[in-house]
């Protein structure tokens, strides 16, 4: 067999180990709640991710150490096998609700017209793409009418996927010996912040898990049931957006709840070294840090555009509520988390529209849960540009110096990451418009051009906010473009384009 692709499916099988993992521990949740008629389901779910696992590691033997190109395309295979057995969950609680065997008394009132969704396994695969993304897009009509076994492997899925379930397994079950992938590092003065991908990843995920029991009790003391609490917090900070009420944070009509998910998508937004770094008690960092500073710049820009917008425009009568909307919508947009307070395809205006559409297309920090392009790109691009065009006014003796994020980048440097952030904004936004005209052609009549953009980049910045076309009555077509999408966003397109290029020129051929 091709040693690399021994190497893939060696780390695939692991990762769908760690995947029964999940499904073996969600199996606390009915015996709280007694759902027990979900307990099978889950079951044979994570029986079926561990034997498949167990049959690719031990048919594999041994496998080389992963490299570069390794890791992209065991990213994206992982990425589309785990959402695809994620699914199972759905569509088996689906159909055992469905079939009601008499042996595990399944409630008269399990039965609703949501859950019935999941019976078609495509939609299922949906929900979990739109999880493990951390998109928040979903297939669900009333979540409220979800089982609490449903409802959590939703959060759990983003919760997860949120940091990424590909490297968590690289932290938990690395084999001995392997060289890590990739080392992280964050200047500060003549300081470096450097970790192994494995310590590095554990430290997230402390981290991670410290901050979600802050941002439970935060909402909880807000105002949200504890059930609420719980799965808003673990979306939230994931920047997911999955809900377990009808009309997500709207639901609520709760100003205190609102404010409070606000720090909680912030927390998501901000680069995890940095958290890490503050959290060792250097607060300078809030405002050193070139992307941290620019979070919060671009949030407090974006809402205050927005909060004019809104009042101007008309769908609300004060300049509170256009301010409460405003901030709410767009940190939610721009930190790709996708609660939603208003129906936005039916009330705002499209330049509102178009304003959030922005915030989704940029994103927020890299090394954090969110999706977009990222503010580094954006300012490398904008920064770059400045400079490439100043220096058709310096003689060519002159000695020019490139600082960004506290470093001084060479030429050669400089023309790298420039490079490096123009292909992926290039490449984000071709596909952004390839997924446009193919919408455009699939959705019906009654959406404008800007809900339809508005939803493409949605999907494909992993931010969830919905114009009303996403929904299980929507085309087969529809629902495998927006997977792709969700999934080319997830990864900045690179591995999936590796990937696929790896299986239709057979892997070995340059």
């Amino acid at each position: 067999m091709n040693p690399r692709l021994r190497t893939i499916l060696f780390d695939l099988g692991r990762i769908l180990q760690a995947l029964s993992g999940m499904m073996f521990l969600s199996v606390a949740v009915p015996i709280v709640w007694g759902e027990y008629y979900t307990i099978p389901s889950l079951l044979i779910s994570g029986g079926l991710a561990l034997g498949l696992g167990i049959v690719i590691c031990e048919w594999i033997g041994e496998a080389g150490e992963p490299g570069k190109l390794h890791g992209m395309m065991i990213a994206a295979s992982g990425w589309f096998f785990v959402a695809l057995l994620g699914s199972l969950p759905f569509v088996l609680i689906a159909w055992t609700v469905r079939l009601d065997p008499s042996w595990l008394a399944v409630p008269t009132d399990a039965d609703t017209a949501t859950l019935a969704a999941f019976r078609a396994p495509l939609n299922g695969v949906f929900e979990s793409m739109s999880g493990f993304t951390g998109t928040g897009l979903t297939m669900t009509v009333h979540e409220n009418e979800l089982p609490r076994t449903l409802q959590w492997w939703r959060s759990f899925t983003e919760w997860v996927g949120g940091v990424g379930v590909i490297v968590l397994t690289t932290a938990i079950l690395s084999r001995p010996g392997v060289v890590p992938l990739r080392s992280m590092r964050v200047k500060h003065a003549q300081r470096k912040f450097i970790l192994s991908i494995v310590s590095t990843v554990r430290t997230i995920w402390w981290i991670f898990v410290l901050f979600t029991f802050v941002s439970i009790a935060l909402l909880w003391l807000a105002g949200m049931p504890i059930w609420d609490a719980i799965n808003h917090a673990m979306t939230g900070l994931a920047t997911g957006g999955f809900s377990v009420t009808d009309n997500s944070i709207g639901t609520y009509q709760n100003a205190v709840i609102e404010f409070a998910l606000i720090p909680v998508m912030i927390l998501g937004s901000i680069a995890f070294p940095v958290h890490y770094l503050i959290l060792q008690g250097d607060l300078r960092n809030l405002y050193r840090d070139l992307q941290t500073r620019w979070v919060f710049i671009f949030f407090g820009v974006g809402s205050t555009v927005l909060t004019v917008l809104l009042y101007h425009t008309g769908p609300y009568q004060t300049l509170f509520q256009s301010f409460r909307s405003g901030l709410f919508q767009f940190v939610s947009a721009a930190s790709c988390t996708g609660f939603q307070t208003a129906a936005i395809g039916q009330t705002w205006a499209p330049i509102t529209q178009l304003t959030m559409t922005f915030g989704m297309f940029v994103g927020a920090a890299a090394g954090s849960t969110v999706g977009g392009i990222k503010l580094i790109r954006l300012l490398t691009l904008g920064k770059g540009t400045a400079y490439r065009i100043m220096s058709v006014f310096y003689p060519a003796s002159a000695v020019r110096r490139f600082e960004i994020d506290g470093r001084t980048l060479s030429d050669v440097e400089l023309s790298r990451e420039f490079e490096e952030a123009a292909i992926i904004t290039l490449l984000w936004l071709v596909f952004l418009v390839i997924g446009l005209v193919g919408l455009l052609l699939l959705v019906p009549q009654r959406f404008t051009l800007g809900n339809v953009i508005f939803e493409i980049a949605s999907a494909q910045g992993n931010v969830g906010i919905s114009t009303g076309i996403t929904g299980p009555t929507m085309s087969t077509a529809a629902k495998v473009l927006l997977m792709f999408n969700m999934w080319i966003g997830r990864l900045e397109i690179i591995p999936v384009l590796v990937l696929l290029r790896s299986i239709l020129l057979r892997g070995d051929r340059p």
